[in-house]
């Protein structure tokens, strides 16, 4: 059964931000009924939210909050994940980015949403401590 025909799952027409990642999800990355433990899932979060908030403030960052996540639909072995980020907010030390990852099934090539969220870091110095963001220039 496709996502569009499945009312349970909700359907959008494209992902939301920039992809960030692409994955497989794995036979290793399963829970106990068989489909993508959902820890996987927020680590790869975790690894494309940094790659954003990397790019944003030029240095380090630190992962400080999950604002938000959703589980929306299951993972399968074999699944390509595809994470979309975007810059959400940016404070004096923190930045807030928004994600969403989409998989795309070797049987179906129409891709769903399967979670979506928001991560908080903080930038980082060289000394390991939160360091304030400059500001892009406009």
């Amino acid at each position: 059964m496709s996502a569009t025909t499945n009312p349970a799952i909700p359907t959008q027409p494209d992902p939301k931000g920039a992809l960030t990642i692409r994955t497989m999800a794995m036979p290793a990355d399963t829970n106990a009924a068989g489909d993508i433990f959902g820890g996987w899932v927020m680590s790869q979060m975790d690894i494309a939210g940094a790659i954003a908030a990397v790019e944003y403030v030029g240095g380090r960052v630190a992962t400080v909050a999950v604002e938000a996540m959703s589980f929306i639909a299951p993972i399968h072995v074999g699944d390509v994940l595809c994470i979309y980020t975007w810059i959400d907010r940016v404070g004096t030390t923190s930045i807030k980015v928004g994600m969403e990852s989409w998989a795309k099934s070797r049987a179906n090539p129409e891709r769903i949403k399967v979670t979506e969220g928001h991560f908080i870091y903080v930038a980082l110095g060289e000394d390991g401590n939160k360091r304030q963001i400059e500001k892009p220039s406009p």
